[in-house]
């Protein structure tokens, strides 16, 4: 029988397993143009200019396109063999083994096939131009209360007492919904939020119900999220959220004290005790929340301890670094260093290479930089975005909440949000300096532009953090090549 390290052995992530991973930001994010479906055994083929390769164990090789529409990509000796055949122009059948070879030539045609239609080998005459289509989703942040029951360091709102009512609710239900209709999106998705969203838990349920009926009438996916502190969820509250198909966004910062630091009750005690309770009741009911860890200098030492106690609990979780605001700008202890960072991000991944879990993080890991679908820009603010507070304004940011640009009896709001250029600009990365040559463009596209003008006062530059994503990008790949060695299902074996 012919040894298994001759048959060329191609991994990707095509089984499906997705986890969906919330938090604060506008995720709408646009996907790739299809690729042509054409194909000929006699047309010439090369190897994709911009390959990113990094060896892993046991003669495996690890393949990224920068211009490409798919991800990582993991090859065996033989499968690496094949591609390096076409450094050059060349057609198929003239790799064809003579004569009497058709196992290997079946092989053979399988396994470029395949890394044809994963982006490894393009037509010569290609020329790969970043296109995306417009996002199908329209996402929409209602600020059901601004009222909150802690005290975060870092949180960039002027809290009040104020709570949405349900006639507002309403009215900014249905201008979500016009506005999707008229921008030709096929599903809504609501984040429900504050503030402290569950403060206003009567409203948020009534408010998703209304929105499912909007969506029936309106023939729209409908999707629905709550950003929660997690302090205060009863058993009731989760059964409820689960028969009316809600999902959870958790705010986790660290384990004891290193979360109690910046996120603590208004009385100043600390909360994660509160937190553990509500997580063991999730985990009682079958419920994975999605858990949000904000990354701040006080409490960056404590990320690798943090994701030990995350994967122990087998909790997706996505990090994400701290933005100052005016509310916390005062508090210089937040801040910190690319090396910290770095550092610390790195010791995390160590720690996570010991315990893979079978879903990708390629989306995850690295703040607003994803790796999982190419994007050319990093959010969908001012596009495919809105932001409705607790009186039914609308702006274009929840960092910008109260720089409102239209209310929710607009005919369609979001028109007059895309209209806007006195709030956050979230240019294609094309347009921004220091990015347009870098080979991350498309996963990082050029980071935040909250966080970049806070920094520089300009929208149009790269990002402060850049540095941090170009250490830790290449670690997140050598990750997810870990995890398709540990999981994937062999191509060539099929």
């Amino acid at each position: 029988m012919r040894s298994i390290e001759e048959i060329p052995v191609i991994l990707a992530n095509q089984s499906g397993q997705q986890v969906r991973f919330e938090g604060d930001c506008a995720c709408s994010i646009p996907l790739p143009q299809p690729r042509s479906g054409n194909y000929s055994e006699a047309s010439l083929w090369k190897m994709a200019p911009e390959l990113y390769r990094a060896d892993l164990p046991e003669g495996h090789e690890l393949v990224f396109n920068y211009l490409g529409d798919e991800s990582v990509v993991v090859l065996n000796r033989p499968a690496r063999e094949i591609l390096n055949s076409f450094t050059s122009a060349t057609a198929i059948d003239n790799l064809y083994e003579q004569p009497g070879g058709s196992i290997k030539s079946h092989r053979l045609l399988t396994a470029v096939k395949e890394m044809i239609a994963l982006g490894l080998l393009v037509s010569p005459h290609e020329i790969r131009d970043r296109s995306t289509s417009r996002p199908e989703t329209l996402t929409a942040w209602v600020h059901v209360t601004n009222h909150c029951n802690l005290a975060c360091d870092y949180c960039y709102l002027n809290k009040t007492r104020d709570f949405m009512d349900i006639e507002t609710g309403k009215k900014a239900v249905e201008a979500v919904f016009r506005s999707a209709i008229a921008s030709g999106f096929k599903r809504v998705k609501l984040k429900y939020a504050g503030g402290e969203a569950t403060l206003n838990f009567p409203l948020l349920i009534k408010l998703h119900l209304y929105a499912a009926m909007c969506a029936d009438r309106s023939n729209l996916e409908l999707e629905g999220v709550v950003l929660t502190n997690g302090v205060g969820l009863s058993l009731a509250m989760i059964e409820s959220l689960k028969r009316n198909g809600l999902r959870l966004s958790i705010s986790l910062d660290g384990i004891g004290q290193a979360h109690d630091l910046q996120r603590h009750f208004i009385n100043g005690h600390g909360s994660f005790s509160n937190l553990e309770r509500t997580l063991d009741r999730l985990e009682q009911t079958d419920f994975i929340p999605s858990i949000t860890v904000t990354v701040t200098g006080r409490n960056v030492n404590n990320l690798p301890e943090t994701v030990k106690y995350l994967l122990g609990r087998k909790l997706p979780f996505t990090i994400n670094f701290y933005r100052e605001s005016e509310c916390s700008s005062g508090l210089e202890n937040l801040r910190y260093t690319n090396e910290q960072i770095i550092r610390y991000v790195k010791e995390a991944f160590q720690i996570l290479e010991q315990d893979l879990p079978p879903y990708p993080l390629l989306g995850s890991l690295v703040d607003r930089a994803r790796l999982d679908m190419p994007h050319d820009r990093p959010c969908g603010v001012g596009d495919s975005y809105l932001v409705i507070d607790q009186r039914g304004g609308i702006a274009k940011c929840h960092m910008e909440i109260e720089k409102t640009i239209t209310d929710v009896l607009a005919e369609d709001p979001l028109s007059l949000v895309r209209l806007d250029q006195l709030g956050i600009l979230n240019l294609p990365v094309s347009e921004k300096e220091g990015c347009r040559g870098c080979e991350w463009r498309y996963w990082c596209s050029g980071g935040c532009p909250a966080l970049t003008y806070r920094a520089t006062g300009r929208f149009d530059v790269k990002s402060p953090n850049c540095n941090i994503y170009r250490a830790l990008l290449p670690e997140v790949l050598r990750l997810e090549g870990l995890r398709l060695l540990k999981y994937g299902v062999p191509t060539g074996l099929v």
